[in-house]
């Protein structure tokens, strides 16, 4: 049993959280049961993945110790502070047939049960868990939110993308998605949005459902450093969907 494939592999990135990455793990694992009852499936396996990317605290320390300490724990560093190839190399290392990415900061399990009964109900290709929707309930800081919807325009803009969000909690078959994940061009913050929209395009089978988010610590980058890299990201990702001559 213990060299079984898992059937969900949970990729979540971590940068500077030795202030709660042990707690945040040890209740997701205590909350996993909660979601496999809820699934009337006892007996799926999930994996962590702790996707550490240029910490300059004890996270990655933290980290390898968990996994060791841990079977369903898995983790790996970058070495460089980027959030989108963290996200990006852990789910190329998956095993699950199903892929959850997480924040380690939400860890929220409701999404995995409504997302996950959606993915084993075949009804659908990638479940997005959307912050921006109509029953959402976001309750991170006035600024934050509406740099996600200024994000969002940019995006329908730009590239014609057609949902109410690209970045956060998404759940997805990882036979279909994966060779999108291939396709991209982006990392750093716009890698999961250059996903999302790939598979709008690709004409994937794609459900957003609202996600209450309430963040247990401030950011751990601040946003406006983010701006930068965010305009440039987005220049080059219309350059190569619009003109590149890539799908």
């Amino acid at each position: 049993m213990a060299d079984r494939a898992p059937d969900v592999s949970i990729v979540i990135p971590v940068y500077n959280e030795e202030g709660i990455l042990r707690e945040a793990v040890t209740e997701l694992r205590k909350s996993l049961a909660v979601v496999r009852e809820d699934l009337g499936a006892p007996d799926l396996a999930f994996e962590i993945i702790l996707a550490e990317n240029g910490s300059r605290d004890r996270t990655v320390d933290l980290a390898r110790g968990l996994a060791d300490e841990m079977p369903d724990v898995r983790t790996f560093s970058l070495g460089e502070p980027n959030y989108g190839k963290a996200l990006r190399h852990g789910i190329l290392l998956a095993r699950g047939e199903l892929v959850i990415c997480d924040e380690i900061d939400l860890c929220d399990t409701d999404f995995y049960r409504r997302a996950l009964a959606l993915l084993r109900a075949r009804g659908c290709d990638l479940v997005v868990g959307s912050k921006a929707m109509r029953g959402a309930r976001d309750q991170r800081p006035v600024l934050r939110r509406v740099a996600t919807r200024v994000i969002n325009g940019m995006l329908r803009v730009s590239l014609d993308f057609h949902g109410t969000d690209t970045h956060g909690l998404k759940a997805f078959r990882r036979a279909v998605v994966e060779p999108l994940v291939h396709q991209c061009v982006i990392d750093k913050d716009l890698f999961a949005s250059e996903l999302v929209i790939r598979a709008g395009r690709a004409d994937l089978s794609i459900i957003e459902i609202p996600v209450r988010l309430e963040e247990k610590r401030p950011a751990a980058i601040n946003l406006f450093k983010r701006v930068p890299g965010v305009m440039r990201g987005l220049a080059k990702l219309t350059w190569v969907i619009r003109f590149g001559g890539q799908p």
